[in-house]
């Protein structure tokens, strides 16, 4: 009995390939670069047993994939699969990082699913990470903010002033914005809910008194149960609109160098640690699940921490 009890207790070995595939397959997270990553591993070590991959598999893996030219998400084809194309130069340290993380990922997800021996330990936890940059951090000054609402009112397409106008004060993702249903939106308590994040995690977005007006002057009448998207296209209204070109365009009329629509997101940042928010504010805002994503804003936030010392030690010193 005791030996069959131990037979069930180890799992039947199975390939990176073979595993990555369930993995895949099971995965319902909206990290749209995790199939990407994860078939970038079964590229590198398909063809060997999962719980026979060792710390050195791993560094010999990851010094080929820093020698790579990286690539970006680029939407999806008619299949829904996603379309990544190259970028150009090399994967930073983060990145390649991010491909570990997708590794520990499924091995996590291997042992949950009983398809490795539930004393096995993972290998990623053995190799060392990348150093990793602090990150771009570019936010509008409130003369080039002031400028860039300007130019949106201007645009031929008449919502984005208060798409952007939303992703300055929200700090969301263009994604989620563009995922937003009417039904999502409650104007009469000035909040969205977003279903479709990055992480998967549900979040609420607080709207402003100004965005609450702007979203008024679109809204449907049957907007609390429209399941129209609030920022669709012109001639596929199933579909979001394709702001790019003219978010471009209104940066552009704006004199505005340097600046990206997530940017946006930076801004929404940036503003709060210069207002004395708090690290953990700030990520639950975004929606971070960990305060280092948020890190690169602490040295934003010096007067406030500063005004936070002076009451500590007040008499003290």
């Amino acid at each position: 009995m005791k030996e069959a009890e131990n037979a069930q207790a180890v799992a039947p070995a199975g390939t990176v390939a073979e595993i990555a595939q369930k993995y895949l397959d099971a995965y319902q997270g909206r990290d749209s670069s995790r199939y990407h990553r994860i078939n970038a591993w079964i590229r590198l070590l398909g063809d060997k047993v999962l719980t026979e991959i060792t710390p050195d598999d791993l560094d010999d893996a990851m010094r080929t994939l820093a020698t790579e030219p990286s690539r970006v998400y680029n939407g999806r084809d008619v299949d829904g699969n996603p379309i990544f194309k190259a970028k150009g130069g090399q994967r930073s340290g983060a990145t390649l990082n991010r491909y570990q993380v997708a590794l520990a990922a499924l091995f996590t997800w291997a042992k949950r699913q009983r398809l490795v021996p539930r004393g096995f330990d993972s290998p990623t936890r053995h190799v060392e990470k990348n150093p990793e940059t602090r990150g771009r951090v570019r936010y509008l000054t409130d003369d080039e903010r002031d400028r860039l609402l300007a130019a949106c009112v201007e645009s031929t397409w008449t919502r984005l002033y208060v798409f952007v106008l939303m992703a300055l004060t929200t700090g969301a993702r263009r994604g989620e914005l563009l995922g937003l249903r009417w039904c999502d939106v409650n104007l009469e308590r000035a909040e969205a809910e977003l279903h479709d994040t990055k992480n998967g995690d549900r979040r609420v977005l607080v709207l402003l008194p100004q965005v609450i007006a702007e979203l008024m002057r679109f809204a449907p009448k049957d907007a609390t149960t429209s399941q129209a998207l609030v920022f669709r296209s012109r001639l596929r209204p199933s579909q979001p609109y394709s702001t790019a070109k003219v978010f471009n365009e209104a940066v552009a009329a704006a004199t505005i160098k340097n600046f990206r629509f997530h940017d946006c997101r930076h801004c929404t940042a940036s503003y709060m640690a210069q207002s004395g928010a708090s690290l953990l504010e700030i990520a639950d805002t975004l929606g971070h699940r960990q305060l280092r994503m948020v890190q690169r804003y602490a040295h934003l936030n010096t007067d406030s921490r500063r005004r936070l010392m002076t009451r500590v030690f007040e008499g003290r010193v």
